[in-house]
């Protein structure tokens, strides 16, 4: 039955993606963190987020511009990794405190507090015109990088600010895409090196003896699986209603996050 629930969870999350405006890492992570540990939730949306972007590669991966992709890239793969390393030691950190309610008890903890107050944050990028709108100078582009890179490693969650950097690189539409795409690539790589390493070969035999790699597989190719299908289906169209009830729910994973009853 967990596998039913989880793989149309995350199939309709993808699917989502297309009339909410909300990016798929945006959406996958705060559903995947309803299931599993919040490490393995982290890690599971760079694995969907990875093959989703290499689909996408093969379509658009070509056009990307390559000096904007270099100055962008390199500094994003240096600091995604330490962004994914400083998830891995926040793992490690005592709870911050516990409380009692309905007879359950909650237990409030560091890795989870800042995944919410980061889910929170990213959620009005996309929600208020003013930050979704906003753009900085071309020159900026490497700090760009380093800041998306770091948040991407640290959550998953990165689009908002890449594009606010790569949006003035004077690039064409098509050049854009695929440089958001090669870009976004290289920080999955960068940080999944550091979560195989350092979390999953940690957890390994425990994850394997739990089914919890065979779930996560399972609703990776169910993300994927409505990505393309929403893809397939008509062009990405926001609709504001839906866009306001989707930030609503983020809100509401992330407020559950936060106070520790996720």
């Amino acid at each position: 039955m967990i596998y039913v629930v989880i793989c149309l969870a995350s199939f309709l999350v993808a699917t989502l993606t297309l009339f909410s405006g909300f990016g798929l890492g945006t959406l996958l992570l705060p559903t995947f963190s309803i299931f599993f540990p919040i490490e393995i939730a982290v890690a599971a949306t760079a694995l969907v987020h990875l093959a989703n972007n290499i689909f996408k590669l093969f379509l658009v991966g070509r056009k990307a511009d390559v000096s904007t992709t270099l100055k962008f890239s390199i500094p994003a793969a240096i600091t995604a990794a330490l962004g994914a390393w400083l998830l891995v030691q926040m793992g490690h950190l005592p709870n911050i405190a516990s409380y009692n309610l309905m007879g359950r008890t909650f237990n409030i903890e560091p890795i989870k507090m800042i995944l919410g107050m980061l889910i929170v944050f990213f959620s009005l990028f996309e929600l208020i015109p003013s930050l979704r709108d906003m753009t900085l100078p071309a020159k900026y582009i490497p700090l760009g990088g380093a800041l998306s890179g770091f948040f991407g490693g640290l959550s998953g969650l990165q689009g908002a600010l890449r594009s606010m950097f790569l949006l003035k690189a004077n690039l064409t539409k098509d050049q854009f895409v695929g440089t958001t795409v090669v870009s976004a690539i290289i920080v999955d790589l960068s940080r999944l090196a550091i979560y195989g390493v350092a979390m999953l070969g940690r957890h390994w035999e425990e994850l394997e003896s739990q089914g919890v790699l065979n779930l996560v597989a399972a609703a990776g190719v169910s993300a994927l699986a409505g990505s393309i299908l929403g893809t397939q289906l008509l062009k990405k169209t926001t609709l504001a209603t839906v866009q306001k009830i989707v930030g609503i729910l983020l809100f509401a994973v992330a407020l559950g996050l936060i106070g520790g009853l996720l």
